[in-house]
């Protein structure tokens, strides 16, 4: 009897001992995810990933149709030379009339040397001074105007290639090439449907380097700082359980009520903080999984 009290008696001890859960925290493996849309108007003409398949960075994974633009670039390009060879040439346009003021410039000189010579009047040689200051108002008048002009071309012929451009990086944008190297996780639309910019067409995340959102008391986070080293545990049912190393990457500012899912070491803790972990994914590891840290 008394060895038997002494094993229960030892059994009982082991079992309040055992009952601290093996765990610091607990959380959700989750990923940095990216959702791709379009950036322009048009009907789907490709789109080739399906669910899980994995692109790389800068890869296409979707054409929208660019018939319309190209139309339109073509129109904005035929206006645009249009507009540039309406310039008027002000050399040309003004050419005789440089040719009547070097005329009138030789004349006025011949008449200040006839009157000096006494071989002329003075009103002839006024009459040609005369003559020479209305031939130059004309050209400075007709330079202004044809600056005017010219300089009015030139601003709509920069404002059509501007317009030009903006056609032209929408086309470029309607080959949708992937922001990220990863793996497709939701794919929102197929081709032949109508795209619009902000139109979500699917999701991605980088599986390869993945964290466990886990949360912490008050009284933990003294034990915590960025860029330490812990032990995550992840959790595939049963007895079946991996250990991975996790480096704390984020710990919130601020504190929040603790998630229904989600269970501490202290489970009468109404206040936590949110601590990401970064783990490396061997390809076991999958978003919405259980589990664990040990400081």
């Amino acid at each position: 009897m008394k060895t038997a009290y002494i094993l229960l008696t030892s059994s009982i001890i082991f079992c309040s001992c055992s009952s601290k859960p093996n765990y610091d925290a607990t959380g959700i493996f989750e990923a940095t995810t990216v959702t791709v849309s379009a950036e322009t108007t048009g009907k789907i003409i490709e789109l080739t990933v399906a669910e899980g398949d994995s692109v790389t960075a800068d890869s296409r994974i979707a054409i929208i149709d660019t018939t319309s633009l190209a139309l339109q670039r073509l129109q904005i390009m035929n206006e645009q030379q249009a507009t540039e060879a309406s310039a008027p040439d002000i050399a040309a346009q003004v050419a005789s009339l440089r040719t009547q003021i070097a005329h009138w410039q030789n004349e006025v000189n011949r008449q200040e040397r006839l009157l000096a010579d006494g071989a002329t009047t003075r009103k002839q040689f006024d009459d040609a001074q005369a003559q020479l200051r209305t031939l130059r108002d004309q050209l400075s008048a007709q330079l202004s105007t044809l600056g005017k002009n010219r300089s009015s071309i030139s601003d709509n012929a920069v404002a059509l290639q501007y317009r030009r451009e903006q056609i032209e990086d929408q086309i470029n944008k309607s080959s949708i090439l992937s922001p990220i190297s990863g793996t497709v996780l939701i794919k929102y639309a197929e081709p032949g449907e109508f795209a619009t910019p902000g139109k979500p067409l699917l999701k991605l995340a980088n599986l390869n380097d993945i964290y466990l959102r886990s949360y912490f008391t008050a009284s933990q986070l003294a034990s915590l700082k960025i860029g330490q080293a812990v032990t995550v545990i992840a959790d595939f049912g049963g007895d079946e359980q991996y250990e991975y190393p996790g480096i704390v990457t984020w710990i919130a500012q601020e504190s929040e009520f603790t998630p229904k899912s989600i269970q501490t070491n202290d489970t009468r803790a109404n206040l936590v903080y949110a601590v990401k972990i970064a783990v490396k994914n061997d390809g076991r590891l999958k978003l919405g999984q259980y589990g664990e840290v040990r400081l």
